[in-house]
């Protein structure tokens, strides 16, 4: 069976995008690959982090994905820096990275900024860390947004770079699965901007701990348009664009089913049916998160469960890689 690799970082505060965005399409492919899904919290500290909250924001993503209906029997899910082994591959992969190929990551000059000559040597090789994420488990799909596709490629580039200089076939060239539709959840206060929940508004997003009463009120009051009737023009209506596929993607619906069923309607009527299905659809997995963080030792049971199986994959492809390089064993 092909082998998924994909991660998440502990950033707390789950919400709707990171749902419709990646953690449904995750929870689908359980069906038909052999799922590993991976807390990155050494990529987080990439960025400064306060300890608790970092251990915190750990155990929640972790329960966010449980109840979301990842199953850690059929799925391994486990913390990064539970497996040495990803830092001691991104080492030896760092031995096959050029630079020039790291100055081209564009996300390291975006979080930098104009203070890049502060900006700390792990930020600019996480991209590194994440190819050897990948490549550790020799996994042959990773599933990718449109902001992740440069750091897949990168992957696959290292992972050439490998087999071509001993001659081997040894990692395969992961490819991408692109997610489904509604990958890109925009702000319910700007139809232009990412979902995030570094925005300081809390009506900007839907929190996947939000009780029903909370998420169809932060529907209610999502940002419209004064156009008349419904219509998916992410140009020039891209508020009306982001409920359309908000609603398409809670419903396992085309966009163009639900704007047509719609079209004659106005917000107010559309955003009563899309609260209501929001609020179904979601409440569920909020009440589950909420009695999983509640037992913090059942959380590090799974992580460290997960962390166990991982490194039984992990450590033989590591070793695998150590002996092509000529590296001797202990």
């Amino acid at each position: 069976m092909n082998r998924i690799f994909s991660g998440v970082q502990p950033t707390g505060n789950l919400h709707l995008g990171n749902y419709l965005g990646a953690i449904k399409n995750w929870v689908a492919m359980q069906n038909d690959y052999d799922c590993i899904y991976c807390i990155v919290d050494l990529h987080a500290i990439t960025l400064p982090q306060d300890p608790a909250e970092l251990g915190a924001n750990t155990r929640e993503v972790t329960a966010g994905l449980i109840a979301a209906g990842i199953d850690p029997e059929r799925s391994i899910i486990f913390n990064q820096s539970h497996i040495p082994a990803h830092t001691e591959l991104a080492w030896l992969l760092n031995c096959f990275t050029p630079l020039g190929w790291l100055n081209r990551m564009t996300q390291f000059k975006e979080k930098a900024g104009k203070k890049r000559d502060n900006a700390v040597l792990g930020l600019y090789a996480y991209p590194v860390l994440m190819a050897a994420d990948i490549l550790l488990y020799r996994a042959t799909h990773v599933p990718v947004g449109e902001d992740q596709k440069q750091h897949l490629e990168l992957s696959r580039d290292i992972a050439g770079a490998f087999n071509r200089t001993y001659g081997q076939d040894y990692f395969p060239l992961p490819e991408p699965l692109i997610l489904g539709q509604a990958t890109r959840v925009m702000s319910l206060r700007d139809g232009r901007a990412k979902m995030s929940k570094s925005d300081a508004s809390e009506n900007s997003r839907i929190n996947l701990t939000d009780d029903a009463d909370t998420i169809q009120r932060k529907i209610r009051r999502a940002k419209t348009d004064s156009e008349p009737g419904m219509s998916f023009d992410p140009e020039n209506r891209p508020e009306a664009a982001n409920l359309l596929g908000i609603y398409a993607a809670l419903a396992d619906e085309s966009i163009e089913a639900v704007t047509a069923r719609f079209k004659g309607q106005g917000f107010a009527e559309f955003k009563s049916e899309l609260a209501e299905l929001a609020a179904t659809r979601l409440e569920p997995i909020a009440a589950e998160m909420r009695r999983l963080m509640a037992s913090a030792d059942y959380i590090d049971d799974i992580l460290k469960n997960g962390g166990e199986r991982a490194a039984a994959i992990a450590e033989p492809n590591l070793a695998g890689v150590k002996k092509i390089i000529g590296l001797l064993e202990p």
